[in-house]
């Protein structure tokens, strides 16, 4: 498993696969505080058009954009499956939320050379890890900076 922070750290674009509308959930929660600590937050979601401001698209594959970082917030039994999505669409890590584990992803990420964290909530460990962005000049500064 590769290091949480240095993966948070090197993550400006954060696609979040089951971003959910719903405020109440943590798989809405969750994105909102990365989005608030200064990450590009993109929903993806098949049966929203809209989550957090930002358009959501149906499956990784549909973004445009260069992601740095795919957040999972679906079940284990899907994780693989999410994983070589993620790894097709070209994303330098993987992060499977707390209570996520899946052997199949590890292997699957480890063979294709991405980060792969798993088992471990990011929003949490942004907090954790006194991790914001500088608005400026799109840096990361953490709390011993």
């Amino acid at each position: 498993m590769t290091d949480p922070r240095a993966v948070l750290e090197r993550s400006r674009t954060v696609a979040v696969v089951g971003c959910s509308t719903q405020p109440h959930k943590v798989a809405h929660a969750v994105p909102a505080d990365l989005q608030r600590a200064g990450f590009r937050v993109i929903p993806v979601n098949p049966h929203a058009e809209e989550v957090l401001g930002e358009r959501a698209y149906r499956r990784l594959g549909d973004i445009p954009d260069r992601i740095d970082l795919v957040v999972v917030f679906r079940p284990p039994a899907e994780a693989a499956d999410v994983v070589r999505q993620a790894v097709a669409a070209g994303a330098g890590a993987v992060w499977l939320q707390s209570g996520i584990t899946s052997e199949e992803g590890r292997r699957v990420a480890a063979e294709a050379g991405v980060d792969y964290v798993e088992d471990r909530c990011s929003g949490v460990d942004v907090h954790r890890f006194g991790l914001v962005r500088r608005a400026a000049t799109g840096g990361v500064t953490g709390a011993r900076d």
